[in-house]
């Protein structure tokens, strides 16, 4: 399968290159702009297809893409891709507006190619074994220090794993109520707090916190389930039991990445469409998040 990865930044590298990098049924095109990097990886991964141009590497044939370019050049990128027919896999977010993920995702539907948002951790095993719980409350933290940022960035490049894991762990709680603090036009906390169906979800960023973390708890039910940074799961029903990532477990499986790029390999090997709709219901809360803050 000819599979090119566009963009070969920092996520490219730490997560994406080791799961694709070692799979004997991927040949790797790498497609960027500087020739340093193609050079440096090229030589590292043993990748002899290596283009600056992404037209370049159309003409050669591609049977997939992964896209990890800066998020302002998704919307050429995506859309050059799905013109071509080429099934595309697109870190989060499709683009940093509602209106510019839609034209993407109508586009895509329209031409009937595969179009997935990269939310590695809905194929994370601790969170997809905590959705199976169905639990009634969820509560989730993404916290960092010292990056408070602009709204629109900082909700559609990084409070967006938090807004979608609320998605995918309370479905149909879809009533939004959101908060947070500006000091300036910088965003310092955010709250989303999704209520229906029997469920409550709450999504909590703070962006100059004591502490890089991410938490997630699930409760009702005579359950309540503690994740940490994806890796220690705490059951206390019961009793208080603890269990940690085993020793040789990958960083790439324990994310979510490998369950994520192999389900939608197995969709291109297959010929499977896959749809970016629901996704794009995602970037629409974010959009509604952004407008409230600006407000």
């Amino acid at each position: 399968m000819r599979v090119a990865m566009i963009g070969l930044g920092d996520i490219a590298r730490k997560a994406y290159l080791p799961v694709l990098g070692t799979r004997a049924d991927v040949q790797l095109a790498f497609v960027t702009r500087s020739t340093a990097t193609l050079d440096e990886l090229g030589a590292a991964w043993r990748v002899d297809r290596l283009h600056t141009d992404l037209d370049e590497a159309l003409a050669q044939g591609l049977d997939a893409a992964f896209v990890h370019a800066a998020t302002e050049v998704h919307p050429h990128i995506v859309r050059r891709l799905i013109e071509a027919g080429v099934p595309t896999l697109v870190d989060k977010p499709i683009a940093d507006t509602l209106e510019a993920s839609e034209i993407l995702v109508d586009l895509a539907e329209t031409r009937g190619v595969s179009l997935m948002v990269g939310f590695n951790r809905r194929h994370a095993p601790a969170q997809a074994e905590a959705a199976a719980l169905n639990a009634p409350f969820v509560l989730m933290q993404k916290n960092r220090t010292g990056h408070a940022d602009g709204v629109r960035r900082t909700v559609f490049d990084d409070f967006i794993h938090v807004v979608d894991s609320l998605r995918f762990l309370a479905p149909g709680a879809m009533d939004a109520r959101v908060s947070g603090r500006l000091d300036g036009d910088l965003l310092e906390h955010v709250m989303l707090h999704l209520t229906g169906s029997n469920r409550d979800a709450v999504g909590i960023m703070n962006r100059v916190s004591g502490a890089n973390e991410e938490v997630l708890e699930v409760m009702g039910g005579g359950i309540k389930r503690r994740i940490v940074n994806l890796a220690d799961v705490t059951d206390f029903a019961g009793g208080e039991r603890l269990a940690r990532r085993g020793d040789w477990t990958s960083v790439g499986r324990q994310r979510g990445f490998e369950a994520m790029i192999e389900a939608f390999l197995s969709a291109v090997r297959e010929d499977r469409r896959l749809s970016a709709l629901d996704a794009l219901e995602t970037h629409r809360l974010c959009e509604q998040v952004v407008s409230e803050l600006s407000a």
